[in-house]
């Protein structure tokens, strides 16, 4: 019987050892966990929270890896030296190309390990396109790879361990979708093959919330994370939840043990071949938020509690250091927030679903725009805060007429306008029945923005904006509507009553941390490891330097170095008892493509 997660260290012996210990269990953390147990590990898995899968359970549950077997199976034009080429252009000497390529070559067998020994069920879109696509080496599709739907149930007890999806994300009262399911739901009245699938989908969820809070047929982060979670246990993984790290021990700078509590109980864990850094990054540490992130920066932000930066001023203690040459310290995205009934506070990320569709248009305090409504979620963060004066683009204003209201919704407003009473109410959407009266209502400037969607109407005719370049690429329109033309990002804001939200550039994961070789080891500043430290995840410094290439390049390299790092412990521990560390054959996984 496998001891509840939250009382695990009570049953544990005082002088009890492991080979790894991994804290944090966000999708990195767990891979690693998984794979490194997979490997002959006997491995310890620590987390903060009471829940697995820290933010990449919010998350779209992506994963960046280029040349895997599915962009073969797409027949993908890419290889490992066009890959190198377009990470040269967009990340350039902001990492060391040395990691990259490590990067670049370990992906296919981490993606391939994690399939066949861990029974993780990846699948690449045949239209998925990198984010900078106007840049030599990028590529349409193959590189980005996302979970297969997953059945909670396979988890049983456990299923209660996976963080629940944002609730703004979800529909019915927990019931989580994907893009095929949105396309669905929004065409049910007009195909029959989606109304079945909507009525599948929906029937699942009514039997669903018979026996639990929420919905067990889990898509996107929640999915990857379901997935790594099983292969963890399958593999043996020891879990703790709600369990804190008090003091990393060292004997003579090498790394072997752990004082850990948990409900009032104290142990101290002997680790043999190493502790892996997988908390989540820097971010929730309010001393180093002041020290890396512009004042301008909100504290609030759409990732999952839990990370507080202890365990980087531990690591620090031993000789570990941040990295100095990335371009942004975080990863960002615009967010809206809104207080919930209950009090607690609702941030949301606009990542495509608004921004990027006709009949939207931001502006600054000013009435004017500032950046390509169209551009990536982390670009787009980026220019608020670069362009911010006297609060002049923080919070900006993203602005919809009802026409783009209806179609496409805006923020937590589904389309169909759904929820827009409640959020005219809260304050969320400001609403106006001219231009003017929503700049008056909003405190913007009515001239400049009736000006601005006077010259959206022009932009939208001709199907080109002179201005910012709205469109302009293949991943911008991409996110706009391709039923819409001459441009599927640009339409007129012509139909009152017009209404907008104030946006927030926030943090999604920390973009600076440790200094690491290529095996993902700790390095002190003059080069040398800290011996048996490994950071992987947003506690390593990015491989991407703080620029964003293509959906789920935090995830992507995070899974990766994951396995760079685990292989690396198991062949320590091959090495020092003198014979191979032998992978144990994992249990297949039942089929998990469920609807």
């Amino acid at each position: 019987m496998v001891t509840r997660s939250d009382r695990f260290l009570s049953g544990l012996p005082e002088d009890a050892v492991y080979d790894l210990a991994v804290l944090g269990a966000g999708a990195p953390g767990l891979a690693c966990a998984a794979m490194a147990a997979r490997l002959g590990c006997r491995v310890l898995l620590i987390e903060r929270t009471a829940h697995v899968g820290g933010t990449s359970a919010y998350s779209a549950g992506t994963l960046w890896v280029p040349n895997t077997r599915h962009a073969q199976a797409l027949d993908a034009d890419d290889d490992v030296e066009k890959a190198a080429d377009y990470l040269d252009r967009t990340v350039g000497n902001r990492s060391p190309r040395a990691l990259r390529d490590r990067f670049l070559a370990a992906g296919p067998d981490a993606v391939a390990f994690l399939e066949d020994q861990a029974g993780v069920r990846l699948r690449a879109r045949p239209f998925h396109p990198d984010y900078l696509s106007d840049i030599e080496g990028s590529t349409h599709f193959g590189r980005a790879l996302e979970p297969m739907p997953f059945d909670g149930r396979l988890l049983g007890d456990d299923f209660d361990l996976v963080r629940p999806p944002i609730p703004e994300f979800t529909i019915l009262g927990g019931m989580m979708v994907d893009r095929d399911d949105i396309a669905s739901l929004l065409t049910m009245t007009r195909s029959a093959k989606a109304f079945a699938h909507t009525l599948k989908l929906v029937g699942r969820h009514a039997a669903d919330r018979l026996r639990r809070s929420r919905g067990t047929r889990l898509v996107m982060g929640n999915a990857l994370v379901g997935h790594l979670l099983l292969a963890a246990r399958r593999a043996g993984v020891d879990i703790a939840t709600d369990a804190r790290v008090d003091r990393m021990l060292a004997t003579n700078g090498t790394v072997d043990g752990l004082v850990v509590e948990q409900g009032g109980v104290t142990r101290r864990i002997g680790v043999t071949r190493g502790v892996v850094l997988a908390s989540g990054g820097f971010a929730g540490n309010a001393p180093m938020r002041s020290r890396y992130l512009p004042p301008s920066v909100p504290a609030f932000g759409p990732g999952a509690p839990g990370p507080k930066g202890e365990l980087h001023a531990m690591a620090m203690e031993l000789g570990g250091f941040h990295g100095r040459d990335a371009w942004q310290p975080c990863f960002w995205a615009p967010c809206s927030v809104n207080r919930r009934a209950d009090g607690s506070l609702a941030v949301f990320p606009h990542f495509v679903f608004d921004r990027s569709k006709p009949g939207t248009v931001c502006v600054a305090r000013d009435g004017r725009r500032f950046v390509n409504e169209s551009i990536s979620y982390h670009l787009f963060g980026a220019a608020m805060i670069e362009r911010d004066e006297a609060g002049s683009t923080i919070p900006a204003f993203l602005i919809a007429d009802h026409a783009a209201m209806q179609k496409y919704g805006l923020g937590m407003v589904r389309p169909g306008a759904r929820g827009l009473k409640r959020y005219l109410a809260s304050g969320y959407v400001v609403e106006g029945r001219t231009p003017r009266e929503l700049a008056e209502r909003l405190g913007i400037d009515a001239a400049n923005l009736e000006q601005t969607m006077a010259q959206m109407k022009e932009h939208a005719e001709r199907g080109v904006d002179s201005e910012f370049g709205r469109g302009s690429t293949v991943y911008q329109r991409a996110n706009g509507d391709p039923s819409h033309g001459p441009n599927p990002t640009l339409g007129a804001l012509a139909t009152a009553p017009f209404y907008a939200v104030r946006l927030y550039p926030c943090d999604i994961g920390s973009a600076q941390g440790f200094v690491t070789d290529a095996d993902a080891c700790v390095l002190r500043e003059d080069g040398s490891a800290v011996e048996n430290l490994y950071a992987i995840g947003n506690d390593m410094q990015s491989i991407m330097g703080g620029v964003y290439p293509g959906p789920g390049i935090t995830l992507g390299p995070g899974i990766v170095f994951g396995y760079i790092a685990a292989r690396h412990a198991a062949a320590k521990a091959a090495s020092d008892s003198g014979s191979a560390a032998a992978p144990t054959t994992p249990e297949r996984q039942d089929p998990q493509e469920t609807t």
